[in-house]
């Protein structure tokens, strides 16, 4: 076993007394190293009580025959960063946390790992460090929170970004957004709909690195106590079986995570994500992927922000292990896909069943055909761009309007909030992508904005930036190549036609070839935006969204 490597021989005397200079005893030493990763801290709502699940998780592992160790590592709430300059850093820490997970787990030889997490950049980022170790790991998510009660009916983080669109309209009063202020996040957890945190917890389960229940499981229940102590215990099993993440991460375990993703309607997010833990387990996964299955898989539960339901009602209607039950039902998942119980896909279902038809819909009563993600083509996104179409009005899956383009989000922002969007328009935010925001800002206050003020059904937002899983509307991001690298979003021009259709996955500016050609001729490359740090690294090293915008292979 690794750990063998730092506490075994005569030469290794000095490790075994700075073991003890800790409290460990000879038994805790000789039994395999277990690192429990942790993200605990005091400024993310997800994280506050993960010490608690720590501790189950160390009580699993001892109780199996393993030497529990827990270390830290940072994360970034993307709702206290969110449209200032901290969102710059939101995506970009996604690789500091794999690799400081990999750092500390090669660095102190862990024989097995733990990770207790939640939330959006965060969950993948301990995906991607379990594919890259390839040492027996379960994800442990913190789990979700529950939604808020306001006037009779459920809120949540959208429901407050888009009150804030609706004060600026003169729709709502400030007294009833500070009630709502109150009422919207009741207590710890990721945030309550199917926004980027709880997909990314969900698909960790459909991938197998999860144990059943991962995704759902009320933040604050025992339950979720219960599943940390299992995953102690079944990671000990892992480590005898010498079940490693490669083994599980294959390329139908994250085909039928992206058939669970679009089956819910989760958020656009994943494309980065899954795209990114496929290249570091050494899977090749493409964009075309996701809308191939997206196009097979029907929509069966309609989650906040674009349906009525929660997670929690989710989690009472049967979970993620449901939802892949009707897709078993349909052949729409391969159920041989090994998973971290150490049994196939299809054991592991064999107890599932669906407590609500209504929160998980069969697949002949599926609320759309197609599933909730569809990936766009055409002169505007050679590369690709991404739209959650489950969000989107069905008067704007095809449409065209006239371009408002923004070097930035916060120009855009402050127009909308003005006033100075009209029905028709389609707002460009551009120079937010990976190398050009930097960062790939999420952009939840425009499209929050918008759809607060009403504009959702008559104005559509385009950017190569990203949104938050709390985005709804006709909001297409990751378009690529990006601006900063020259792609033809860069010289859209205010007043140019776009057109937008959906169903058949086009986005068209319609400007003549020519023309086109011309302006990206004389295009330039803007003066890089003041910054210095690691995002002036991580600007050099990342690469197109369309690539999952991880790191290039001249940088890893």
């Amino acid at each position: 076993m690794p750990s063998d490597l730092a506490k075994l021989g005569i030469e290794r005397a000095p490790h075994r007394s700075l073991m003890k200079a800790m409290g460990y005893d000879d038994s805790d030493i000789s039994r395999p190293w277990v690192g429990i990763v942790s993200t605990h801290s005091e400024i993310i709502p997800g994280h506050i009580h993960l010490a608690r699940l720590v501790e189950a998780v160390k009580l699993g592992v001892s109780s199996n025959g393993g030497t529990p160790i827990m270390f830290s590592t940072i994360g970034v709430c993307d709702g206290i960063a969110m449209n200032h300059e901290g969102m710059k850093y939101s995506l970009p820490s996604r690789e500091l946390i794999a690799d400081s997970v990999e750092v500390m787990a090669r660095a102190h030889q862990f024989d097995a790992l733990v990770m207790v997490c939640n939330c959006d950049k965060i969950v993948p980022a301990m995906v991607m460090a379990a594919a890259r170790l390839n040492i027996p790991s379960i994800v442990v998510s913190g789990g979700p929170m529950l939604a808020g009660r306001w006037r009779g009916k459920d809120v949540d983080l959208s429901t407050m970004f888009e009150a804030v669109g609706a004060v600026k309209a003169g729709r709502l009063a400030e007294d009833e957004l500070y009630e709502l202020e109150n009422a919207a996040c009741p207590g710890c957890g990721s945030c309550a709909g199917m926004f980027t945190a709880n997909t990314m917890n969900c698909l960790v389960e459909a991938l197998g690195m999860g144990l059943p229940g991962n995704g759902t499981i009320p933040a604050v229940m025992g339950h979720r106590v219960r599943l940390a102590k299992e995953a102690g215990r079944r990671v000990m099993d892992l480590l005898r079986m010498g079940i490693k993440p490669r083994d599980i991460l294959t390329r139908e375990a994250f085909e039928n995570a992206i058939a669970v993703d679009v089956a819910l309607g989760g958020s656009t997010n994943t494309v980065l994500h899954l795209t990114a833990i496929a290249h570091e387990a050494g899977v090749g996964l493409d964009l075309d992927v996701f809308d191939r299955i997206s196009r097979r898989t029907p929509h069966i539960c309609n989650m906040s922000p674009g349906g009525p339901h929660h997670i929690q009602d989710l989690y009472y209607a049967g979970g993620i292990q449901a939802v892949m039950k009707i897709l078993q039902s349909g052949g729409l998942i391969n159920d041989e896909c090994l998973t971290a119980t150490g049994k196939p896909v299809r054991e592991n279902l064999e107890r599932a069943r669906v407590m609500d038809h209504e929160v998980i819909r069969p697949l002949d009563r599926a609320y759309h055909r197609e599933g909730g993600l569809a990936i766009l083509r055409g002169n505007l996104a050679p590369e690709g761009a991404v739209v959650k179409q489950s969000a989107v009005l069905p008067e704007m899956m095809t449409y065209v309007g006239k371009a408002r383009s923004f070097d930035s989000e916060d120009e855009a922002t402050r127009a909308i909030f003005e006033g100075r969007i009209k029905p028709g328009d389609i707002v460009v935010i551009r120079y937010e992508g990976p190398q050009g925001g930097p960062g790939m800002r999420e952009m939840l206050t425009p499209t929050s904005a918008l759809a607060g003020m009403g504009l959702d059904s008559r104005v559509g937002l385009i950017t190569d930036g990203r949104f938050s899983g709390a985005t709804r509307g006709a909001a297409i991001g990751h378009v690529s190549p990006e601006a900063a690298a020259g792609g033809p979003i860069a010289v859209v021009q205010d007043g140019d036609e776009i057109e937008v259709d959906i169903p058949n996955r086009r986005l068209t500016l319609k400007v003549p070839g020519e023309e086109l050609e011309r302006r990206l001729k004389a295009w330039r490359p803007v003066p890089g935006k003041a910054m210095g740090g690691y995002l002036a690294r991580y600007s050099r090293a990342v690469e197109s969204g369309s690539k999952g915008a991880i790191f290039g292979s001249e940088h890893r």
